[in-house]
This record gives C-alpha cells, sequence and structure tokens, in this order.
C-alpha cells in the first residue's frame, strides 16, 4: 500500500502574500511613485542627497548587491514588516527619556507586490552593535504569507538594544529589523495614509533621525 505524500511546505513565489508592509518616506514624496535611489538621483537630485545622508558612514552599501533580486541596494524600495511604534517608543526612551509616538506610517496591503521582484533581507547589528553586517545567502527569505508572518514582530533583542543606547550612538532603529526589499518603483496610491496627517511631520523626523545612521 503506498503512502500519499504530505503536502509540500513551501509557498510557490508566485503565490499572493498575505499581510500588511509599512513605509515611513526619509523626504518629501514627489510624484506619484516611491522610487528607488537610483532613479531618485535622475528624477529628484536634490531629494536624492537628502535620501542618501543615511549611507555617510558606510557609502559602499548603496552599491552593494541583492543577490536574488539580480540588483543593487539603490535599485530597491524598503518597507518594514513592523509597525514603527515600538522602535520609536524604545530609542526616544534611551535618548531623552520620554515615550515619544512614531510617526503614522504609510501602511501598504503586501499581496500588492510582485513575489518575483520582493526579497525578505533578514537583519542583525554587526559586531560594533549598531550598523548591520553584510549579508549572505541565508539571510534572504522568498516573500511568502509565511516568511512574512514569521518576520512581523518586534523583537525583544531589537528593544533592548534601542533602550540601551547612548548619548553619540547612532540612531538606527532597524538594524534589528528584517526588510522588504522590493525592485523597482511602488505607486503611491497603494498606500493608506492617515487621514489629516501632513505629510512634513513624518518627512521632517525621519530625515532628523536617519540621517545619524
Amino acid at each position: 500500500m503506498t503512502t500519499p505524500s504530505a503536502p509540500a511546505l513551501t509557498t510557490p513565489t508566485s503565490a499572493p502574500v498575505h499581510g500588511t508592509l509599512y513605509l515611513l518616506p526619509r523626504t518629501s514624496v514627489r510624484g506619484d511613485e516611491i522610487i528607488p535611489l537610483n532613479l531618485m538621483r535622475t528624477r529628484f537630485p536634490d531629494l536624492y542627497e537628502l535620501n542618501i545622508r543615511k549611507y555617510a558612514a558606510r557609502p559602499g552599501i548603496m552599491s552593494s548587491l541583492v543577490a536574488p533580486l539580480h540588483c543593487t541596494w539603490s535599485d530597491v524600495v524598503f518597507l518594514s514588516p513592523v509597525h514603527p511604534a515600538a522602535l520609536f517608543s524604545a530609542s526616544s526612551a534611551a535618548r531623552d527619556g520620554s515615550r515619544r509616538t512614531s510617526p503614522k506610517p504609510w501602511i501598504l496591503d503586501a499581496g500588492r507586490l510582485d513575489p518575483d521582484r520582493t526579497v525578505i533581507r533578514l537583519m542583525r547589528h554587526g559586531r560594533d552593535g549598531h550598523y548591520s553586517d553584510p549579508a549572505d545567502e541565508h539571510d534572504y527569505l522568498p516573500f511568502t504569507t509565511a516568511a512574512l508572518r514569521a518576520v512581523s514582530r518586534v523583537t525583544v533583542a531589537a528593544i533592548e538594544r534601542l533602550e540601551s543606547l547612548k548619548p553619540g550612538d547612532p540612531w538606527l532603529p532597524w538594524v534589528d529589523v528584517p526588510h522588504i526589499l522590493h525592485r523597482g518603483t511602488i505607486p503611491v496610491d497603494w498606500f493608506q495614509r492617515s487621514p489629516g496627517q501632513p505629510e512634513h511631520r513624518i518627512v521632517e523626523h525621519a530625515v532628523e533621525t536617519e540621517s545619524r545612521g
């Protein structure tokens, strides 16, 4: 008697992904698309200069390879699988003793993205405790519902690192948070934004904090 084979545990990368993603624009958004750095450099050079401030200490990362997508770091749009509220609260407590609320993120239905153009990049802070280690082949996960669910919670380690920041330490809230990397542009009208939330408040806070990286 033949024993039926167990169903596959993997999901085809072309299957729609269920979940929620978050975006905090670092600068004002122009046009009708969220665009990666390589396009921003030619379309909006002034915004490009503002956005690359966060790489001042590590300019080489902008040309580093994102192997699963066959492109570079500057060819992708970055999204978060976690809401930023807990990250901002922990880091503000370390900086000035407050529990500052985060800017309200833009929200994206993960099913909008093409899984074949999207990948999950696992992140971990490096030896200095701040900047992330370079990626290897084990740091990428396919963009599936199961994988997204697995990385959609802020870890205790991430909160503890942020709460232990000292004056002068770089403020990098996303170092321990997996990144969702999407090759290409994303239409602005795919995102949900809070009614009445002034864009400049998101922008100013993001530039002030992330430029410290």
